[in-house]
Order: structure tokens, then sequence, then C-alpha cells
């Protein structure tokens, strides 16, 4: 989820600790707990700092490590650590326990969007993404806000946010059925296809389909169970080359593969005697743009000269990002 979501749902949750009588009855536990769960909601996302490096890196790792099994272990470890030396006063064992609820409650529910995470390392690096909710769900950011002005003007925390999250398990298990029917009707408008991607939209009953079949990429729109198909490429594997040996090799290139599960390539040939290669997941079809790309330059000697990846909403931004690595700027 995006990062407003997490820190409304570290509110949330401090709310719910009061039905925990040792933290009901303590205002030092009750203050570190709720400082612990709201931290906690937050750290596994610490790894954003890594967009200050370049985009590569950050691709690569963001929801990776920091979303692992050990990681979501050793948060709350080290959370509990400051704030019992901050608040000495607060009960360890409840600090810990609420804390760490808080980060694997942050873990748990990324898995359910298109993004993903790498929530199985270190037993495997596969990419966990239920393409279930969308990075930035209005309905559960919103119900999250309703809840803590309901507790803000005075209501019992506990009862509040009880409700609140029966109603969300209530959305998710709504949400669920309705992407395995999106998903069934994917599947009988392309018979042949053999792996089918949904990434819902902050729209209830809009997904956008990526899907793959022996010999297709199809790309479309989901509204609800009517699917339209938009686009359809033959499934080209990655030409075993000398110039695609060295893509294959640029940092921003690896780091595209490592996340794109569905791509096409493209190739074409510029002034100066630069090749151009274009990698474009077809998962986040906008505006009739494939926004989500690895780009890299190569001039006559198969030297990449300049690369990126990221999102790009227009051929004058890509040309910006390109023109920065020309030039010696870090993206």
């Amino acid at each position: 989820m995006d990062t407003g979501t997490h820190l409304v749902m570290g509110i949330a949750i401090g709310g719910l600790t009061f039905v925990d009588p040792t933290v009901a009855t303590s205002t030092a536990t009750a203050t570190a707990v709720i400082a612990g769960v709201i931290i906690g909601s937050q750290a596994p996302d610490i790894d954003t700092i890594l967009k200050l490096r370049n985009n590569a890196v950050y691709i690569r790792h963001h929801r990776g490590i920091t979303h692992s099994i050990p990681a979501v272990i050793l948060w709350p470890i080290l959370i509990t650590i400051v704030l019992s030396l901050l608040i000495p006063d607060a009960n360890v064992l409840h600090l810990w326990l609420w804390t760490f609820f808080a980060v694997a409650l942050h873990v748990f529910v990324d898995i359910f969007n298109a993004y993903g995470t790498q929530a199985l390392r270190p037993f495997s690096r596969k990419w966990v993404a239920l393409g279930i909710i969308n990075t930035f769900d209005p309905i559960i950011f919103g119900l999250h806000v309703i809840a803590i002005m309901i507790w803000a003007f005075g209501a019992n925390p506990v009862l509040t946010m009880s409700i609140l999250y029966s109603l969300l398990v209530l959305y998710y298990i709504i949400r669920i059925w309705l992407h395995s029917a999106v998903k069934q009707a994917v599947q009988n408008t392309i018979p042949d296809a053999q792996e089918i991607y949904l990434s819902p939209t902050r729209y209830f009953f809009q997904y956008r389909v990526a899907a793959n079949s022996s010999t297709h990429h199809y790309v479309g729109r989901a509204y609800g169970r009517s699917i339209t198909l938009l686009d359809k490429f033959l499934i080209e594997p990655l030409p075993m080359t000398p110039l695609f040996d060295k893509i294959i090799q640029d940092e921003n290139c690896k780091s595209f593969l490592s996340f794109s599960p569905i791509y096409r390539f493209e190739e074409r040939k510029m002034d100066g005697g630069l090749t151009e290669v274009r990698l474009i997941d077809l998962r986040y079809r906008s505006n009739n743009r494939y926004p989500f790309v690895a780009v890299a330059q190569l001039d006559e000697k198969l030297t990449i000269v300049n690369s990126y990846t990221g999102w790009i909403f227009s051929e004058e931004k890509l040309r910006s990002k390109l023109g920065e690595n020309e030039n010696g700027g870090g993206i």
C-alpha cells in the first residue's frame, strides 16, 4: 500500500491496542505501544530511501529484504529496544507483540497489490503479488480516516477499530471474489491463456489485464466481467545476440527483468549510430501508453551510453531522463 494508507493503518492499530488490558491500564505502555505500531506500520518501507541512489536499485530492492521473513522478525525487536530505552516503564512483551502485529500486517497487505513483495525470502526470491487491491485504495484509506476521526471525537477506540477491521475483512473477501471472477472472464475471453496478470485500479470494478498464451501477449481492460482486449503482440524471446548480451547486463535493464513477469521489447536505430532497445512492461497500459519501461542506448561498439528504468508518461520525459544520464546525472 502507499505511505498514507500505512500511516492511517498504524494509527488505527493504535486504537485497537486498547483491547489489551496491559495497554489500557498503563500510560507508559500505551504511549510506547502506539508509537511502536505507528513506526512498525512504516518501517518496512524504509527502503524507499534507495530512490536517492537510482531507480534501478530501488526497483530491484523495494519491498525485497525489508519485507522478508527475517525483517518481519527483526523490525519489531529493533523498535522495541529503542522504545523501551526511551520509555523504560513500558511493558516490553506487549510492546513487542503489538509492534510485531503492525509490521506483519504491513507486509501482509502489500502482498495483495500488483507490485507485491518478496515476503518469502530467504526461502524464495519470487515476487508475491496477488493483484487484488490497488496500491492506493480510496475505500480502505477512507474507512481508516473516518474511523480515526470518530475516535478523535471521543468514541471507544476498541469498538471503533473492531468495526473498521470487520468491514475491511468483508471488503477483502469481496475483492478476492471479484478478482477471481474477472480472472475467469479473461480465461473465457482468451481460452488458451496460460498466465493472467490483473492490476486493480482505483475504481472498484476496473482492472488492467495482461495475459500470455503460448504464442501471444494480450493486453486489455476489465470492467467487472466485461473484458476488452486492446493490444496483441507476438511473443518474442530476447534474441541471443551480442547486443542483447550487453542489454541484460545493464543495471537498469537487469532490474526491470528481475521485476517484470510479462514484457515485450522494441529495437530501433537512432541518429549518430546508436541502437535503442526498450523493454516494455505490459501490465500497466494507461492512456494508450506503457509507462513502465527500461531503455538502453548502445553505440556501434555495443557500449551502453545511456540507460534508464522507471515510470515514463511522455517521450519528452524519457529523453530528459536519458539526457541526465548522458550528462553524468544519477538515474
